[in-house]
Parts: structure tokens; sequence; C-alpha cells
């Protein structure tokens, strides 16, 4: 009877244990988040937008009662996009901190080192701000993604852009990473949908600031159209660079460098580059009266005007509500999947598609339109275009 007691006792115990477990960042009334962004490297702009988007709309559900009764809070780590920092932050952010999930982490590479110490921990990696594949494929319960892939958005936009331009010699110049490989693939991709192939392919290593030998190399080879794998001070070097030169291609580049920077640092250099999107730039004079209201909010908070960047944070912390909110008030990893995998998210005053998940479907969306850069300012350029 006394063996009976303890067995009983002891798997009392481990099923607590496990509940526990499952439940990591989660009391009663409070839900830990965590977030790894740049706020000090390369892309830091894109990490503070981000960070303040995220914040706004925590700010808002806390100041509307919460989800279910718990208030949100968001802890932000600075990895400075160095791989090996966002591996310590999530350390940090998962064992030290005990966050639910990760929301928004910025960085392809980064997001791949920082996962296996999350998913140790039963911690779900939500809506990185990357558009690698790898955020949802090889499939993994603990993943989820929000926005067409640089190689799709590449792969579908290059073939019309190629026909529009009457392109005879396409090249690209992208980071050596698996940010910049997934997009020189997806523009492998779709030039041989054209039975072509790139004139020239050149890289660079993330946080280079000269451009000057790969630009004299695409223009030896004539290139008239070529394919970014860059971001923010990349986007503005090699354009910069080869107007300088008199080489003035048509230039395409991924939602990485979509970013209303590229103009406002670049300035009128800038004009006629091509971006893929899935989220449009908020400017205020163009913007409907609810975008106008969100805008002016973001403004009065952060002293700023808000950008696309502010636009995912914020869509991030929200799908993570409505989410929870659907779960119920016995939140736990499990059933937040499991309402995670019924969710429809329709189309926003920010300009983005139809957002479903499934089971078996972890990427929300995998349409995107191209973007130009006119009298410096970002002009969608088409409808979204389907894989």
């Amino acid at each position: 009877m006394k063996l009976a007691s303890f067995t009983f006792g002891a798997l009392a115990l481990l099923a607590v244990g496990a509940a526990q477990a499952q439940s990591q960042g989660v009391s009663k009334t409070e839900i830990t988040l965590g977030s790894i962004l740049d706020l000090s490297g390369p892309v830091a702009a894109f990490g503070k937008q981000s960070r303040n988007g995220m914040q706004l709309r925590v700010d808002e559900i806390n100041e509307q009662g919460g989800i279910n009764g718990r208030k949100l809070k968001l802890l932000v780590e600075d990895d400075g996009y160095d791989p090996k920092r966002a591996v310590l932050a999530a350390q940090k952010l998962v064992n030290q901190d005990k966050i639910f999930l990760m929301a928004g982490h910025i960085g392809t590479a980064h997001n791949n080192a920082a996962m296996p110490v999350q998913f140790e921990k039963n911690v779900i990696n939500f809506l990185p701000i990357t558009a690698a594949r790898e955020m949802y494929e090889p499939f993994h319960r603990l993943k989820y993604s929000f926005a067409a892939t640089y190689y799709d958005q590449i792969r579908m936009a290059l073939p019309k852009l190629v026909k529009d331009k009457s392109a005879k010699k396409v090249c690209t110049l992208y980071q050596d990473d698996e940010f910049g490989l997934e997009v020189m693939r997806g523009g492998e991709a779709a030039l041989k949908t054209l039975n072509m192939e790139f004139a020239e392919k050149t890289t660079y290593k993330r946080g280079a600031t000269d451009f000057s030998s790969q630009v004299a190399k695409l223009k030896a080879t004539n290139c008239d159209l070529v394919v970014l794998g860059t971001i923010i001070r990349e986007t503005i070097g090699a354009i910069g660079e080869a107007r300088k030169t008199g080489f003035n291609p048509t230039f395409l580049g991924s939602s990485a460098a979509y970013t209303d920077l590229i103009h406002k640092l670049g300035g009128k250099a800038m004009d006629g580059l091509y971006a893929t999107m899935t989220a449009q730039h908020p400017y205020l004079d163009e913007a409907s009266q609810p975008l106008r209201f969100w805008a002016n909010k973001y403004k009065t908070k952060f002293s700023e005007d808000p950008t696309v960047f502010s636009v995912y944070g914020y869509l991030i912390i929200d799908t993570f509500a409505k989410a929870a909110q659907k779960a119920g008030a016995n939140l736990s990893t499990d059933t937040f999947i499991k309402a995670m995998d019924t969710m429809v998210i329709e189309p926003d005053m920010f300009g983005s598609p139809k957002v479903t998940y499934t089971a078996t479907k972890r990427l929300g969306n995998d349409l995107s339109r191209l973007s130009q850069i006119v009298d410096g300012r970002w002009k969608v350029a088409s409808e979204y275009i389907k894989p």
C-alpha cells in the first residue's frame, strides 16, 4: 500500500512538473514574451522599429485588461546582428527569464542559431522577422512564419521584371550567408523558367561597406538587371556606387530592402529601385483614417513616424494576442498551438493579404508584390503575385 501511495505521488509530481514546463512564461497574472533584435548593429534601425511596434500593441492589450486576465510582458535582447550573440540571448530569455515564446526574432542566421536553444525547452519560434524558408521548413511543431519567403518573392517577381524591362543579362549581388543565398536561389529558380542563368554572381560579407569591386564586376558583364540580396546600407552602398560609375541597370531587392530608410538615407540615387513587399510602408499623407490614427498614436509614444518594420512588430503581437485569446484561460504551448493551427486573419489596414495557419501549414502567407521608389517614396508597382 505504501509503495502504491509513493508511486501515485511520484506520478502526480511528474504530471505537475510536465504541466509547469508546458506553461513556462505563463502565470495567473502575466504572459512573458521574448524577442531578439539588432539594437546596435547594421540593421539596428529595423530592430528598434520592430521593438516599438511590438511594444505599442503590448501596451494597447494591457490597457484593455490583457488576455484572459493576464497582462503581457515583453523582454527584448540585443544581439547586434551577430548569430553567436543571438544564441546567448536565447539562452538568457529561455532559461533565465523563462519566456513563453520567442516573438519577432530578426535575422535568418540568427534564428537558425537560436532555435535549437528554444526547442529544447518547448519554446515556440513565433513569426520571426525574416522570410527564409527555414522559419517553417523542415516542419517543426514549434515553428510559425508570417512572410512570403525571400526565395518565392524573387522567384515570382523576377520573371515579370525581366519581361517588362526586356532584360538580356541578369546578375546578382548578395550577402554571403543564409539570407543572401535564399535571394540568389530564388533568382536562379526564376531564370530557369525563362531558360536563362545569372550572367554574373558576386557576394559580400555581412557588415561590408565597400562595394566597388563587386559593382565593377557587374558593370564589366554589362548586366541590365541586378538582383540584390542586400539589406539597408548594402543596398544604398551598391546602388550609390553603381550610379557613381555610370552603371544604371534595373535593381530588384527583396522585402529586406523594402524600407523608407533606403530613400531617406540614399537620396535621389535610390529612385527606380524595385523591391518585393508583403505590407505597405505607412506614408501618412496617403494613409486611410484608421491607419493615420494608428500612426499618430505610434508617433506620440515614440516621437518618430512608423515604418513597415513597426507594422511587422505590431502585427506579430496582434497575431499572438488573437491566438492566445482563442487558446482560453488554460494557456500552454499545446493550447496555443491548437489555436494557431485554426487561425484565419483577414487583410488589414496595412495592406497585408489574408493569413492562414493549419496543423500542416506553418507559413501564414506566400504572396508578395512589387514596389518601386519613385520621387523618393515607395509606390506599389504590381498586384500580389501568386506562386
